[in-house]
């Protein structure tokens, strides 16, 4: 991935929370609706995260750790269910500006005082080490990152899964990254994200997961949960079901983990064009009735959309 050096703009959120606003990919880091909300909502409480706190160990991996929030919510909910479970925690990033940023801006406040001590210090010496907790956070591409980390044998119990969305982002949604990711999954593992795209849930399951919809904080659309087996997922709708079958839902791809932004999107594209399924534009007006716009509404860039 390209080096970035756009703007990071510090935006509020409806639950008092502050999130950033990246200039490189147009989109912020959070939904609008409350950037704390969604780390507990989207991540912790749909893996049901304070359940698995009560094993005596528990390994994570955040998949674009940004501000840091997803780690946040995820270290205090153990804490609070049982300070004895043993954490290793293991986190990619590309830009060391954003969470460094979070911690000088006070953006990471609302958190308890000693997870505000472990993001500073995960932000600026990339470790954080106590009785209770490993945690490392790797900078760079993430997709050389995760390779290195599935060699090292590292599984996890869960998985945070948050990159920017699919359109502005899409070396981090092709079936080759996500297979990298889903072999660093224990078989009883869980894996969320706040998206739903066709071509992200195609995705997951060309990388040999079962997927379900979960709860996404602020947003219509609700994200996904992702396991090695099906059991106790909740079915996909009927919409969602069809979705599947739509040309939304040709996946992006990158054989060699290296490609360009604008590759990966070219590349599917053109299998769009060529290919079987049904158009997307059908499935929108089977299930999408057209809404009237608001000439005088905001227009703001969107982080997920289901027809992406």
């Amino acid at each position: 991935m390209l080096p970035l050096s756009g703007a990071l703009v510090p935006e509020p959120t409806a639950d008092g929370s502050m999130t950033l606003f990246s200039t490189d990919f147009g989109e912020w880091f959070h939904s609008r609706e409350g950037a704390y909300a969604e780390a507990i909502t989207t991540y912790v409480e749909a893996t049901d995260l304070a359940t698995l706190a009560q094993a005596p160990t528990l390994a994570l991996l955040d998949v674009c750790y940004g501000l840091g929030y997803n780690t946040a919510a995820a270290l205090s909910t153990i804490t609070q269910v049982n300070p004895h479970c043993q954490v290793h925690l293991m986190a990619l990033e590309l830009d060391p500006r954003v969470p460094r940023q979070a911690v000088d801006a006070n953006l990471i406040n609302g958190w308890p005082t000693a997870i505000q001590t472990c993001l500073a210090e995960l932000a600026t010496a990339g470790q954080a080490h106590r009785p209770w907790l490993q945690a490392t956070l790797l900078w760079g591409d993430a997709r050389q990152r995760i390779q290195s980390l599935e060699q090292s044998g590292f599984q996890a119990d869960v998985i945070f899964f948050d990159p920017f969305s699919p359109p502005h982002c899409p070396e981090l949604w092709t079936v080759e990254f996500i297979q990298q990711v889903a072999r660093c999954l224990k078989p009883s593992g869980k894996l969320v994200t706040y998206s739903c795209a066709a071509a992200a849930r195609t995705a997951f399951q060309l990388a040999g997961l079962s997927i379900g919809p979960v709860k996404a904080a602020g947003r219509r659309w609700p994200g996904t949960l992702a396991q090695i087996n099906s059991e106790g997922l909740a079915p996909l709708s009927l919409q969602a079901q069809e979705h599947l079958l739509t040309r939304a839902a040709v996946p992006y791809r990158d054989l060699t983990l290296a490609d360009r932004a604008e590759t990966i999107r070219q590349r599917r594209q053109q299998e769009q064009m060529t290919s079987p399924l049904e158009p997307t534009s059908r499935w929108r007006q089977r299930w999408l009735p057209p809404q009237k716009k608001d000439p005088l509404a905001k227009t703001e860039p969107i982080r997920s959309s289901p027809l992406s």
